[in-house]
C-alpha cells in the first residue's frame, strides 16, 4: 500500500479559501496536498507531525518584503526571516527595477527555497541605493531619467513567471523633494494598466494628495503602509477619522495592505481605523534588514498585532494567505490547502501571553495572545523554524522614539 510522505495530525485546520475551520489530518505526498480528512491512518505515513492544540494553515503569503539579499541595502535572507516563520511565498516590493531584474532572478528568486515573486520598481535602479523614506539617503526617483514606463512594461513581459505588479514609492525625500512624484506615479500607473497587473503604492511624507493616491488608483491596485501616522496618513489629523477619499478608494476596489516595516504601523492609527471598521485587506510585513529584528520581526508578529486590534483569527489568516494570493492573481496556485495543490503548509501556536508589544514608534499595547510559528513545509519539504534574536527588542524600541516628533497621529494628540 502506498504511503504518504507526511501526515500532519490533529491540528485545527483553518483554510479560508476552502471555508475549513476544524480539526483535521492533512496528508502530503510527492510535494502536494494529498488529503484533508477528519481522520487518516497514521500507519499510512512515512512521517507524522503531531499538530494537536496547534493551528494548521496554508503556507503564509507575505505581500511586501525586500529579499534582494546582499545586492540592495534592505535585502534580507528570505529563508531565515520568511520560510523560517511559516511564510512559504514572499513578494518582493520593488527591490529590483528593469535594469536589475536579471540579478534579482538569479541571486534571489532562484537562490532561496522561499517562493519569491516580485513587484518591479518603476525606477530602473530599483532600491539598489535606496533607504527608508523620510531620511537623507538619495532615492530612486531623484531624476526622471530613472523612470521609464516602456522599459518597465518590457521587463514585465519578459518575466511574467516572476513579476506580479508594479511598485512606486511616493515620498518627497525619494523624489527630488517631491518634484518627481506626480510624473513617477503617472508612469507607474501607465505600466500597470498596460500589463494588466496591480500597482502597489508606498505613500508617506508625500506631496501627492489622498484624492490622487489612493483616490485615483484602479480596482485591484494595492495601497501599502496603510496604518502609518506620518504626513499622508489615511487618518485625517484634524478629525482623527479615516479620510473620505480613502473610503471612496476602498469602495472603488483599491486594496489596503499593512506593510508594517520600520515606520508604517501605528497603534493609534490602527485603533482609529478598527473603531471605524476600516481593517486591512492584506497583512504584510515590509520585512527588510532594518525591520527583521524589530519592530516588524516576522509575519506572525504582525498578524498578532491585528488580532489585538480586533480582527478575528479566521480573518487574520485569510488576510495572510488567500487574500494576499488573490491580490497578485495567484490564488489558483497558493494560499490554500486544496487537494492537489503544492504542499505549502504552516503550523502556528496561538499562545496566551501578558506582555507589552510595540508599534513602529515605541507606543506600547498590552497583548493577551501571540501567534508563534511551529513548523513549515514548502512544496512538501519541511523547513527549519527560526526566531528573532530578541522579542521584543528593547534597543529597537528606544531607537524608534526618534520618529515621534514627525508623527501627525499619535497617542497624545496630533503633532
Amino acid at each position: 500500500m502506498k504511503q504518504y510522505d507526511w501526515i500532519i495530525r490533529g491540528g485545527r485546520v483553518i483554510d479560508p479559501a476552502n471555508e475549513l475551520d476544524g480539526v483535521f489530518d492533512v496528508a502530503i505526498d510527492a510535494g502536494r496536498i494529498a488529503a484533508v480528512q477528519e481522520t487518516l491512518d497514521a500507519d499510512l505515513a512515512k512521517q507524522v507531525y503531531d499538530a494537536g492544540g496547534k493551528l494548521v494553515t496554508p503556507g503564509l503569503v507575505d505581500l511586501h518584503v525586500h529579499g534582494y539579499h546582499l545586492a540592495t541595502p534592505l535585502g534580507m535572507d528570505t529563508d531565515h526571516h520568511c520560510l523560517g516563520r511559516g511564510v512559504t511565498t514572499a513578494i518582493d516590493a520593488g527591490s529590483a527595477g528593469c535594469d536589475t531584474m536579471a540579478g534579482f532572478r538569479a541571486f534571489a528568486a532562484e537562490r532561496f527555497r522561499t517562493r519569491l515573486l516580485a513587484f518591479v520598481n518603476i525606477s530602473r535602479a530599483g532600491l539598489s541605493f535606496g533607504g527608508p523614506a523620510g531620511g537623507d539617503v538619495a532615492g530612486e526617483l531623484e531624476t526622471l531619467k530613472l523612470v521609464s514606463s516602456r522599459d518597465c512594461i518590457d521587463c514585465i513581459e519578459a518575466n511574467r513567471d516572476l513579476l506580479v505588479g508594479v511598485k512606486v514609492r511616493l515620498s518627497d525625500s525619494l523624489a527630488d523633494e517631491g518634484r518627481n512624484e506626480p510624473e513617477a506615479f503617472r508612469r507607474a500607473r501607465e505600466a500597470a494598466v498596460a500589463t494588466r497587473l496591480p500597482l502597489m503604492t508606498h505613500h508617506s511624507f508625500s506631496t501627492v494628495p489622498l484624492e490622487a493616491c489612493p483616490g485615483a488608483m484602479a480596482p485591484g491596485d494595492i495601497y501599502t503602509h496603510c496604518y502609518h501616522g506620518f504626513a499622508s496618513t489615511i487618518v485625517d489629523p484634524a478629525t482623527r477619522r479615516v479620510h473620505p477619499a480613502v473610503r471612496a478608494a476602498r469602495e472603488n476596489g483599491v486594496l489596503f495592505d499593512i506593510g508594517h516595516g520600520m515606520g508604517a504601523f501605528n497603534w493609534t492609527v490602527g485603533e482609529i481605523c478598527a473603531a471605524e471598521g476600516f481593517l486591512p485587506d492584506v497583512i504584510s510585513t515590509d520585512m527588510h534588514t532594518l525591520t527583521n529584528e524589530g519592530p516588524a520581526y516576522d509575519l506572525p508578529t504582525v498578524m498578532t498585532r491585528l488580532l489585538h486590534l480586533g480582527m478575528s483569527l479566521q480573518e487574520v489568516i485569510r488576510s495572510s494567505t488567500v487574500a494576499a494570493a488573490r491580490a497578485i492573481g495567484w490564488d489558483d496556485r497558493i494560499g490554500t490547502l486544496g487537494v492537489g495543490r503544492e504542499a505549502d503548509v504552516a503550523v502556528l501556536a496561538l499562545e496566551a501571553v501578558d506582555m507589552a508589544l510595540e508599534d513602529c514608534h515605541a507606543q506600547m499595547r498590552r497583548i493577551g495572545q501571540r501567534l508563534v510559528p511551529q513548523a513549515v513545509w514548502r512544496a512538501g519539504r519541511p523547513g527549519q523554524i527560526t526566531s528573532p534574536r530578541h522579542w521584543p527588542n528593547r534597543e529597537k524600541i528606544e531607537a524608534a522614539r526618534a520618529w515621534w516628533p514627525r508623527l501627525v497621529i499619535r497617542d497624545d494628540s496630533p503633532a
